[in-house]
């Protein structure tokens, strides 16, 4: 058995088969090595372990009730995964399955977020891979449960099958057959942006047909809730007060959003539409929806004109064109008045989502601090010329 400490864990590799001859033994080893580490969090790598008996089970068990802070166990070969799952054990212990190790040098690219990049792998697969290193599992996992619940409610997503460890990253695989996004469409063939978000909005709209049972996902309006009084310093506390007024009087709605449904996120497989990154998933009014679309293709072009192109490949004036177009169809093409007035709504919400946006995932910077500024200026001018945040 291997004891080592790493990236500020102890890590306890143990070998063969756990079985009610040695598990004694292990246990009092763990014990003596966590007493000897008391303030380093707990790993055991299971990549060795060839079985495991219910001796074996009562160990760790007993580990996950007693240590301070319950502990990890990672690189669990299939075959002693299966053992944990049959037992329940992987409900009751944070267990993770050994991953499999893929190389994505020789991808194509096909999409990039706030948190990861999307690959096609092969012909039948895309994967997505997050930036960061293990800390990054949790997040992959909630996006998995997040997906499988999309799809039993009825919103046309791939469900992501496999977890996977690329270099130092992890990812999530998805069969896509020759998939492409929206984006990638407008890029290759500029005339076919009409027809493009014509079939964009009749999917938004489908999805937002759809209801959510109560509590079964996030509501936008209580998201946005705790931005405003998260952020009330940057907005001024007067400011954030009327935000939250307005938020907390739009009525209850449990149709279904999105929440970053920008057109690299949504694939055409051969011909369907589907909906990729559904760690956004929630319900609300549709402003919330288009709140993130301009920050996506309106808000982070500001004070960064040349932005759309690095993040969307795309000029300032054809996102600034996605985002009227799209709204315009959707509301079924009305007045300029009734078009104005909508957007002053969503572009408060798409302010408050920017600066909720920066103060998560952009480094401190000259940038960033004229991004807070003008963003908080909009705001305030805004805020006067509303009465209702519903769409």
């Amino acid at each position: 058995m291997q004891i080592y400490e790493e990236e500020g864990k102890l890590v306890i590799q143990p070998t063969g088969s756990i079985r009610s001859d040695n598990a004694t033994e292990l246990d009092t080893e763990i014990r003596k090595a966590a007493a000897e580490h008391p303030r380093l969090p707990l790993v055991i790598d299971a990549r060795g372990i060839t079985y495991i008996s219910s001796s074996g089970l009562r160990v760790l068990l007993a580990l996950q009730k007693e240590l301070p802070k319950a502990p990890v166990i990672r690189n669990v070969t299939p075959e002693v995964y299966d053992i944990f799952e049959v037992t329940g054990f992987n409900t009751l212990m944070d267990i993770r399955k050994k991953m499999r190790e893929i190389s994505v040098d020789n991808c194509r690219e096909i999409g990039r977020g706030a948190i990861g990049t999307v690959y096609r792998y092969d012909g039948d697969t895309i994967v997505k891979v997050y930036k960061g290193g293990e800390e990054m599992i949790p997040v992959i996992r909630a996006e998995r449960e997040r997906a499988r619940k999309a799809f039993l409610l009825g919103i046309p997503t791939a469900i992501p099958f496999d977890t996977v460890k690329a270099g130092e990253c992890y990812g999530a695989m998805f069969e896509m057959v020759n998939a492409e996004n929206l984006n990638k469409q407008v890029i290759r063939d500029p005339e076919s942006l009409p027809e493009v978000i014509h079939r964009y909005v009749e999917l938004l709209k489908s999805i937002h047909t759809l209801e959510a049972a109560p509590g079964e996902l996030p509501d936008a309006r209580r998201v946005f809730v705790t931005i405003a009084e998260r952020m009330a310093g940057d907005i001024g506390k007067r400011n954030a007060g009327r935000v939250i007024k307005l938020l907390e009087a739009m009525p209850e709605n449990r149709h279904i959003l999105h929440g970053d449904a920008h057109l690299m996120n949504v694939m055409d497989s051969n011909g369907t539409l589907m909906m990729i990154d559904m760690d956004t998933l929630c319900t609300g009014d549709p402003a919330f929806e288009f709140g993130a679309l301009y920050t996506s293709y309106i808000a982070f072009s500001e004070d960064d004109p040349e932005n759309t192109m690095k993040f969307h490949g795309l000029s300032r004036g054809n996102c600034s064109r996605i985002f009227r177009d799209a709204l315009r169809e959707y509301l079924g093409n009305p007045d300029e008045e009734t078009i104005r007035k909508a957007e002053q709504k969503i572009a408060l919400l798409g302010c408050l989502r920017f600066i909720d946006v920066l103060d998560k995932e952009f480094p401190e910077d000259a940038l960033r601090k004229l991004r807070y500024r003008h963003t908080a200026e909009h705001i305030a001018e805004l805020l006067p010329q509303i009465d209702s945040l519903v769409l």
